[in-house]
């Protein structure tokens, strides 16, 4: 990723991050596509594993229910450590990352352009 590309706005919008990008692109990152893609070493551990599907929820997982970050804070000038309702914040995203992650908005259509 070029070095001058940054994120210029990044806002929660529903169950998603809006970020509006240097270049002009605008993408979501839905919070679960994010949680999902933690970059720990626990998360990348646990995604390692074959599945189990004989694995319970601990009583905080239940609690927290969807994925919601509930504090989130630049690392440098190249990531984001995000804390999640379950309280799991061991992952670092980087810009890189997020951009790979996020879905484009499509632009609006202007409905008073003149024809």
């Amino acid at each position: 990723m070029p070095a001058d590309l940054l994120p210029l706005s990044i806002k929660r919008d529903g169950v998603a991050f809006r970020v509006e990008w240097s270049d002009g692109l605008v993408a979501t990152v839905p919070f679960q596509k994010l949680r999902d893609h933690c970059p720990c070493a626990g998360c990348n551990d646990e995604r390692a594993k074959p599945a189990d599907p004989f694995r319970v929820l601990s009583a905080r997982e239940v609690a927290a229910g969807l994925p919601v970050p509930v504090a989130m804070k630049p690392v440098g000038h190249y990531a984001y450590q995000i804390t999640w309702n379950d309280g799991h914040d061991a992952g670092i995203f980087t810009l890189d990352a997020l951009r790979h992650l996020g879905q484009p908005v499509a632009p609006s259509k202007d409905t008073h352009a003149p024809a």
